[in-house]
């Protein structure tokens, strides 16, 4: 089936037709078609209609059953983590120097960087991602072999290789102008080259001497169009950490404002220990954040306050934050969100939830004119929930009363078995069925 045959699904859909700007109009924005039929051409979304007999252009694929949503973002993570997730007992700074930067090591090795790309996509799409935001390493050729995987399944990506060049051990710190050099080099190589795009990745500012993040700024101006991808405010001991290297700026946020790093493509995060004037300043410039709920657990850094996210009109998507973070899952994620914002007296519904991990997270990543819902022209990535696949589920989605409970239910009890297919540009890339089979 090529990618310009005309496609038509039949099954149940939900997603949201228009970003909000205030938590309570998203359910205004939400669309569930119990019997619905989905169209898409040459990778796109033509239609999205109730089901009626004899209306469709194209043969029917029937997933009647099953409940399709656009495909999921994470707006946060790494790769080349994959492979130390669950790494016990430390808090972000312990942990990075005891597991992180020696599992990143690696990957000046081309083989071992494409052999770890492709079993990341894979995790990804078995988990229903279609799009991320992704942390390399700082070797270029970690983000040639991710870029390489992820253009043969036509996926859109946004990554880029680390930048440090102090507080890391030596076998990963470079100079100011080899970044700059291997930055621009693989820019100019990979950067809207057809769904890929590149994201400036300074590790964050502790790893980032002033020169090097001048270096940042010079690539931002000269590529005004890439992203800015880095963490902020993660932990109270990075944040004192960072006023006592740069004790000339305001706080933490104005280490990379000064560099002219904020902004509409430029995604924080964490952002868990934010003083009142660094809400405003991503207000004001548009800048985003992503929430990492498993990690900021399992690391113990904090709690993210989403409702003070709304209070103040910042973007924010959801990130898994893979390796830190504990599961590639965004529904498992969404789960976990919850009861970060349980404990702080916000209750995050199912739709606000299902919204940062599609249209919102789109919006994160200003992608929402592309990808995130259903509507006409957009990029057919979506994921087909099976809401029921084990005696507990099958018990509470058939007692659920409504699409909202049935939601809830699917990301307080889901994981990666409620995957059934992940769709990427209007092609099948990933069906749990082969992979059972194959095993």
């Amino acid at each position: 089936m090529s990618a310009t045959t005309v496609k038509a699904i039949r099954a149940s859909f939900f997603d949201f037709s228009a970003t909000a700007q205030e938590a309570e109009a998203i359910a205004d924005a939400a669309r569930y078609i119990e019997d619905g039929l989905l169209t898409i051409e040459a990778g796109r979304v033509v239609s999205l209609k109730a089901w009626e007999a004899g209306s469709s252009p194209a043969e029917v694929i029937d997933l009647r059953g099953k409940l399709i949503v656009p495909g999921f973002i994470d707006t946060h993570i790494h790769y080349p983590q994959t492979e130390m997730i669950g790494a016990f007992g430390e808090q972000l700074l312990e942990w990075l120097n005891q597991y992180t930067f020696p599992v990143e090591s690696q990957y000046h090795c081309p083989q071992h960087a494409a052999q770890m790309s492709a079993f990341f996509l894979q995790q990804l799409l078995s988990n229903g991602t279609t799009t991320a935001l992704v942390f390399g390493t700082v070797h270029p050729q970690s983000v040639d072999a991710l870029f390489s995987a992820a253009e043969a399944l036509n996926m859109r990506l946004i990554a880029g290789k680390v930048m440090m060049d102090r507080h890391a051990p030596d076998y990963l710190t470079e100079t100011p102008e080899a970044s700059y050099q291997q930055t621009r080099a693989l820019i100019e190589r990979w950067h809207n080259r057809g769904r890929l795009s590149y994201a400036l990745t300074p590790r964050f500012a502790p790893t980032s001497s002033p020169a090097l993040l001048e270096k940042v700024r010079q690539l931002r101006a000269a590529f005004p169009d890439t992203w800015l991808h880095t963490h902020l405010s993660e932990s109270p001991q990075e944040v004192a950490w960072v006023k006592s290297l740069f004790p000339q700026q305001e706080g933490y946020l104005d280490v990379y404002h000064y560099y002219q790093l904020t902004g509409r493509r430029s995604v924080f995060a964490h952002c868990i220990h934010l003083e009142e004037k660094e809400w405003d300043c991503l207000h004001e410039t548009q800048s985003s954040i992503a929430f990492c709920p498993t990690s900021n657990l399992f690391l113990g850094s904090g709690l993210f306050n989403l409702k003070r996210c709304w209070q103040k009109g910042v973007r924010m998507g959801i990130g898994t934050d893979v390796g830190a973070g504990t599961t590639f899952n965004l529904l498992q994620t969404l789960g976990e969100a919850y009861k970060v914002c349980q404990l702080q007296q916000y209750k995050l519904s199912a739709c606000e939830a299902f919204y940062h991990a599609t249209l919102g997270g789109a919006q994160t990543l200003d992608l929402d004119a592309v990808i995130g819902n259903f509507n006409p022209g957009k990029e057919a990535d979506f994921v087909v929930l099976d809401p029921a696949v084990s005696a507990l589920q099958r018990l509470r989605i058939g007692n659920s009363k409504d699409i909202w409970e049935k939601l809830f239910v699917l990301m307080t009890l889901g994981d990666d078995r409620n995957i059934a297919q992940t769709w990427v540009n209007g092609q099948p890339v990933w069906r749990r069925e082969e992979k059972e089979r194959a095993a």
